[in-house]
Formats: structure tokens, C-alpha cells, sequence
């Protein structure tokens, strides 16, 4: 039987048609086919719900499990990331404190805690000869190994954007000296456990997949390397599962306050410095890779290690993440197939818009605010959303809006745009009567160049006129 296009309205929120699953299944076998690679598993997740997995592979009849455990690469940075994060959460440091201040002695002492997150400290890409990444840790035991003795740092610090293992590897360090253990350890105790993330480990546990390369001209391979990097580890030691990856890409999208708050996964995704590229494509935040693809912005971050890729996206204006893993050095961009199936889900499945319901409640002071406002002559108007949230919105093609959350003192915050952190106030004549909103100094009055005593400098006694 056929089903109409109405019916569609009220299937299960979180499954995907017939047709996307299709879809998706071969843009996944095409990554897989095209990319020469041994295997790719991928998935995806809508409203934080896992729709979607698919995996291929070079053997006929067999395809990995979402419990077989592939090599993260630097996704492994937004593990540390978030431990960072927690100790700033916790009072332990300050996002603007040099690192010396918790971890004396290292050639980076200058550089802050957002710099080494950012990659805007200037430090160095990668350790000194050999490549750590096909190497044994223990060439590095101590952490003055990881840096060049004579020139650790290649661009002023906080200048510009410049991607650097060694300062993840150092932020490794940091949750070490803070928290007194490894932090692969504080990893798995306050972040993967309440998370139930118990197959992304150091290293690899059965079943995971080899790591292989395959030569550029013949379809042939050859083994690479499973390293155990050891102080370089922050920077892109971890395996794990795309099972375990559905779980840390719904904890990216919402938050979880057992381990971070959404409040501080929005500021990880803020763009920290300006992008190295000219058509601003790509960002960083505070762990957090930011990239442009077909016209939506995406945050994540992508991996790579000696026999390994890997990739995950979100989409916050579409709901949607995507995560995939291939056991090749080079040709299958997993990263790039994540990108991909966001990009195909939201075309075949756009997100619905949440339906439109009135407020359970109502407090008449508020709803008397909204409505015209006028800064000078430009006007605006105020609504009020649900949570007693006010948003201002310019009604001409120029102007500042945001939102504005409520605080216990009867002020607002602004969230976004120029007025994030910005104070609206209502301010009241003696009667009580409202006289007009102060935003950071900005008057806002309900009509243009309103009462004179309002405005700042005044305005001229003899009011509107013709010229």
C-alpha cells in the first residue's frame, strides 16, 4: 500500500525514510569504493537520536560492527578539550592564565590556556625528528622532548591561527598536574564512563580494525604502525567505535551536565581567532573545528593517524550529526563523507519546524513591553518567547538584535551579536510607568527621539518638522 505525503507527518521522529537510508548507504559505498580504502563505517544522528549506520568493507559477506574500534586521530582533541574546560568550570583555572601558572617550566610558559585550545599559541605543529605519529612515545619522555629547544614557538602568541599537536599535548599535561593523575585515566573516569563511551580506550581492544595504506598506483597494502605516541597522546591516541561516537556527538549537540554544560559547549564552538584562509571556510573554537559546507556551518572535528581517518560534524540549524571511520591512511576522507551525509540527510529530510504553541503563561508587565522601539530613528521591535526570553529585532535591513535572558535582578543578558553580555533594563517612571529600555547605555524609547529627559543629549525643544 501506498502511503501519502500527509502520512509521512506522523511517522516516528527519529526514523529516516526507506530512501534516505538508501541514499546514504551509497554515498557510503561510493567514499568506500572511490576512496580505496579496506573499510568505512559512518552514521547519523537526528535531535541527538541515532537514525543511521552503514559500514563497508573489502571483504565479501563482512562488514565491521559499530563495536569494532578504529583510530580517532586528533578528534582525541575534544576529549581534552573538555577536560580542560571542566577544570575552568571549576574554579581550578582561568582560560586567560598563562600556562606557566599551572605547569612551570615548559618552552610555551607564555602562551594562555584559550591559546593552546585555540591553536593560536604560535607553538610548533609537530614534535622534533622522528614523526611522532609513526614513532613510540618513549623517543619523548619528558615534555621539554616535545618542542624545539631553540625556537619552540613559529608565530607571535595570539596572533594567528596555527594548528599544534605539541599544545594539546601539553594541555594533556595540564589535567595531569591539576588532577594529579594520567589524563587518559580522568578521561575515562569523568567523561567516557558517564557517558557509557566504555569501548573508546588508549589504545586498541577486540574487535578493532587494522590500520593499513594503500599504494597510490596498485590496489595492494601494507601495514602501518599501532603506536602508543604516550606524552603526544592528548593530540590523537584515542580508538573508539562509531557506537561510542553517536553517543559523544549527542553529547557535543546537548550537553550533559554529569560532564559539561551546554552553556560552555556554545562557547567551545565560537569562533576563537580569525581563520587562515581567505574565504573564511573554516574556524577553531576552544577544541571545536568550525567548517563551511554547502552553505551550512558545521562544528566537529577531524582525525587522522598512520593507517586511520575519521570525521564528525553537527549541524545545529538542522538537528543533525554525522560521524564516519576508515581504516586507510590516505584517499578516503572520512571527515568529508561526514560532511556529506549531513548534507544529504537535510536535503531529503529537512528538519520540521517545532509547531507554533502559545505560552502556558502570561505576566502582563512583559507583555507590555513588546512591541516598537526606536534607538534614535531606527525602529525595532521586542517580543516575548517562552522562559520570560526578550527579542529584539531591527526593522529595517540594519540595526543590532539579540535575545535577551532573564536574571534573577529584573535585568536581561543579551546572547548573541553585539549585545552578548550586554544589560537590558527596564527603566520606570516614579508611577511606575515604563519609560523607556537602557541597553548597555543604548536608550530605547516608544517613539523615535522620545522624551527628552531619556535621551542622551537631549532633544531639540521644538520636535519634528518639515525643512
Amino acid at each position: 500500500m501506498s502511503m501519502s505525503p500527509e502520512a509521512h507527518l506522523t511517522d516516528p521522529p527519529h526514523e529516516l525514510l526507506p530512501a534516505t537510508r538508501r541514499a546514504l548507504l551509497h554515498r557510503l559505498a561510493v567514499a568506500q569504493s572511490e576512496g580505496r580504502t579496506p573499510s568505512m563505517v559512518a552514521g547519523v544522528l537526528r535531535d541527538g537520536q541515532p537514525v543511521w549506520s552503514g559500514a563497508r568493507s573489502m571483504v565479501d559477506g563482512h562488514a565491521p560492527t559499530p563495536d569494532v574500534q578504529y583510530r580517532i586521530g586528533s578528534l582525541t582533541k575534544t576529549f581534552v578539550a573538555v577536560l580542560v574546560l571542566r577544570l575552568r568550570d571549576e574554579g581550578l583555572l582561568d582560560l586567560a592564565d598563562p600556562l606557566s601558572r599551572h605547569l612551570p617550566g615548559t618552552p610555551a610558559d607564555g602562551a594562555t590556556v584559550a591559546q593552546l585550545l585555540s591553536h593560536s599559541s604560535g607553538l610548533t605543529a609537530e614534535t622534533p625528528a622522528p614523526w611522532w605519529e609513526r614513532t613510540e612515545g618513549t623517543l619523548r619522555p619528558e615534555l621539554g622532548d616535545l618542542l624545539e629547544a631553540e625556537r619552540p614557538s613559529k608565530h607571535p602568541t595570539g596572533r594567528v591561527f596555527h594548528y599544534s599537536n605539541t599544545g594539546y599535548a601539553l594541555l594533556g599535561a595540564l589535567v595531569e598536574r591539576l588532577r594529579g593523575e594520567t589524563w587518559g585515566e580522568v578521561l575515562r573516569r569523568e567523561v567516557l564512563a558517564p557517558l557509557g563511551m566504555d569501548r573508546t580506550t588508549l589504545l586498541p581492544e577486540h574487535p578493532h580494525a587494522g590500520g593499513f595504506a594503500v599504494h597510490p598506483w596498485a590496489d595492494v597494502m601494507l601495514p602501518e604502525p599501532l603506536t602508543d605516541t604516550g606524552l603526544m597522546g592528548p593530540a590523537g591516541q584515542l580508538w573508539s567505535t562509531v557506537a561510542d561516537l553517536a553517543r559523544w556527538a549527542a553529547f557535543l549537540t546537548a550537553g550533559d551536565d554529569k560532564v559539561l554544560s551546554a552553556h560552555t559547549l556554545a562557547e567551545m564552538r565560537r569562533p576563537a581567532v580569525a581563520p587562515d584562509d581567505t574565504e573564511w571556510a573554516g574556524g577553531y573554537g576552544l577544541g571545536l573545528q568550525l567548517r563551511r559546507h554547502e552553505g551550512r556551518l558545521l562544528y566537529g572535528h577531524t582525525g587522522s593517524m598512520p593507517g586511520f581517518t575519521a570525521g564528525l560534524w553537527i549541524s545545529e540549524a538542522d538537528g543533525l550529526a554525522a560521524y564516519a571511520l576508515s581504516n586507510a591512511t590516505s584517499g578516503a576522507s572520512a571527515a568529508s563523507l561526514a560532511a556529506q551525509l549531513i548534507a544529504l540527510t537535510a536535503e531529503l529530510e529537512p528538519r520540521l519546524p517545532e509547531p507554533w504553541r502559545p505560552l502556558s503563561e502570561v505576566d502582563d508587565e512583559l507583555l507590555e513591553l513588546t512591541g516598537p522601539w526606536y534607538w534614535g530613528a531606527a525602529p525595532a521591535a521586542l517580543r516575548l518567547l517562552p522562559g520570560r526570553v526578550l527579542e529584539l529585532t531591527p526593522l529595517t535591513g540594519t540595526g543590532r538584535g539579540s535575545r535577551f535572558l532573564p536574571e534573577p535582578d529584573g535585568t536581561w543578558t543579551g546572547a548573541e551579536n553585539y549585545y552578548a553580555g550586554e544589560t537590558l533594563r527596564v527603566v520606570r517612571h516614579p508611577d511606575g510607568t515604563v519609560s523607556h529600555l537602557d541597553i548597555g547605555s543604548f536608550v530605547y524609547t516608544r517613539e523615535p527621539y522620545g522624551p527628552a529627559g531619556a535621551v542622551p543629549g537631549g532633544v531639540d525643544p521644538e520636535g519634528w518638522r518639515a525643512f
